[in-house]
């Protein structure tokens, strides 16, 4: 059996209104997004979605991300708390801005970070929190808003794997909770212009030294001046162009993965050994299962053998024992890690190699992807 995959066209949503998109740009002669009409337009729509009065378009999630830790202005030598499984996205801002990611276990559950094992990491140094929405589940950051508030600290929320995940109570969007979301538009997420990302806040300071450093400190009221120091992450206008119109169809994209992860959700039910995701607020970027006795590796192979496009432990390591670590940061310099070992994650490090297992998870799922793929963990099950 065939499984949509997003590298393909039969994985996206891409269509007629994305050429459309582009051709539109294309002929009206403008690319750039300064004096363009597009990416001004997509960051309007986004901060109308998100009940939001800012949204910054930008070149990249990992770009996104590195505004919001512009936002939190850390000092060099500062801290910023996050989680050890996810892309290296999240962590490589930090450390462009010369701060100190400090790594917080997870909640073995869902693989969120944990406040209470955020709670006590936090110190004088320490400057922001930045969570993440793992796979589209929502993180506690209600409570990760709480301890930031009580120690002056930003809070942060990485949601390139979250487009409309729901927040209880009563659906808030993820990303509305913290001072800054970070969204994602790159070929793997649920919507796509192949790269682009788009920082949402409610923030008018935080607001405009995003927008500043995305246009390499250029206050274009001011004429040719440069009054901070940035760089140059601006969306393309095809980029907007395109991200438009797939935003467009990111609620039916969303409502799609929903309701199939809702069947497979169904056909495990009762199904030994597997530690199902929640499915409140859920968005649905993969489908993880947690097996709490170990085996995800084995369960993997089964099911890649089968035609699922699966794997084990989402990294090959928890970011807090990745090289990275072992290696100089700027030319042969350490700094700012002089010194520096990341903090033992169990709960993490256990998931990563023995317990958690992702399925790619797509809108163009039918119910026969989804019984294909519950008969081949029941079957496992019943063998082990």
């Amino acid at each position: 059996m065939k499984f949509p995959l997003m590298a393909e066209a039969d994985g996206r949503t891409l269509g007629d209104e994305e050429v459309a998109a582009a051709e539109r740009v294309i002929r009206s002669g403008m690319l750039n997004s300064v004096w363009g009409t597009e990416v001004r337009a997509l960051e309007r729509e986004t901060a109308a979605l998100y009940g939001l009065r800012h949204a910054i378009a930008c070149s990249s999630g990992t770009a996104a991300l590195h505004l919001s830790v512009v936002a939190a202005a850390p000092d060099p030598g500062d801290e910023i708390i996050t989680t050890p499984i996810t892309d290296f996205g999240t962590v490589a801002p930090i450390l462009a801005q010369n701060a100190v990611p400090v790594f917080a276990d997870v909640d073995p559950s869902d693989g969120n970070l944990d406040p209470d094992a955020v709670a006590g990491l936090i110190g004088p140094r320490t400057r922001a929190i930045m969570a993440v929405h793992l796979f589209g589940a929502p993180a506690r950051v209600d409570e990760l808003r709480a301890l930031a508030d009580a120690h002056g600290l930003v809070l942060i929320e990485d949601c390139a794997q979250a487009w409309l995940t729901e927040l209880p109570p009563a659906g808030r969007p993820a990303g509305t909770v913290g001072h800054v979301g970070c969204l994602s538009l790159q070929q793997w997420k649920h919507i796509t212009c192949g790269d682009g990302g788009i920082v949402v806040t409610d923030d008018e300071e935080a607001a405009r030294r995003m927008r500043l450093f995305s246009d390499k400190g250029w206050d274009r009221a001011a004429g040719r001046s440069h009054g901070s120091f940035g760089l140059n992450y601006r969306m393309t206008e095809l980029q907007g162009a395109v991200a438009r119109a797939q935003l467009a169809k990111l609620p039916a994209v969303v409502a799609a993965r929903r309701r199939t992860a809702e069947r497979l959700l169904d056909a495990l039910e009762g199904v030994p050994g597997l530690r199902l995701p929640r499915r409140e607020g859920h968005a649905w970027w993969l489908f993880p299962v947690v097996l709490p006795d170990g085996g995800a590796p084995e369960l993997a192979a089964r099911l890649v053998e089968s035609g699922i496009p699966a794997r084990a432990g989402y990294l090959n390591e928890p970011l807090n024992r990745a090289p990275v670590w072992d290696a100089p940061i700027y030319g042969t310099s350490r700094y700012p890690l002089d010194g520096y070992r990341p903090n033992p994650c169990p709960e993490a490090e256990r998931l990563v190699t023995e317990a958690l297992l992702v399925i790619d998870w797509n809108e163009n799922y039918t119910d026969h992807h989804v019984a294909h793929i519950a008969q081949e963990i029941t079957k496992f099950r019943d063998l082990s």
